[in-house]
């Protein structure tokens, strides 16, 4: 399994991405993130997670991503790509919706 950091902002998101690339090369087809630790991020958050959604569609994988932070989705829906991320996104409860914050 692959996770996020606690902080993943703008100075985080080259060497975080080029990580999780390399882990996904090595993962199976269902490649699995929990990101039950991120805490503070920035829209460079974002755009790792599609940045790997896309890594994993080159590669024929799945990415699912779990814990993702409500704070997370709900900033995706701003930017308009929750859509993109709410087939990879789930908590323990099953796929995250839209919250109110």
């Amino acid at each position: 399994m692959l996770g996020l950091p606690a902080v993943l902002t703008h100075a985080q998101a080259g060497p975080c991405l080029k990580q999780l690339c390399a882990g996904i090369a090595s993962s199976p087809q269902r490649v699995v993130l929990d990101a039950q630790a991120l805490q503070n991020f920035d829209s460079s958050a974002l755009a790792v997670l599609l940045e790997l959604r896309r890594v994993c569609l080159r590669q024929d994988k799945h990415l699912l991503i779990e814990g993702a932070p409500a704070r997370l989705m709900h900033l995706a829906s701003l930017y308009g790509v929750q859509s993109l991320l709410e087939n990879t996104a789930q908590n323990s409860a099953g796929l995250l919706a839209p919250t109110a914050l």
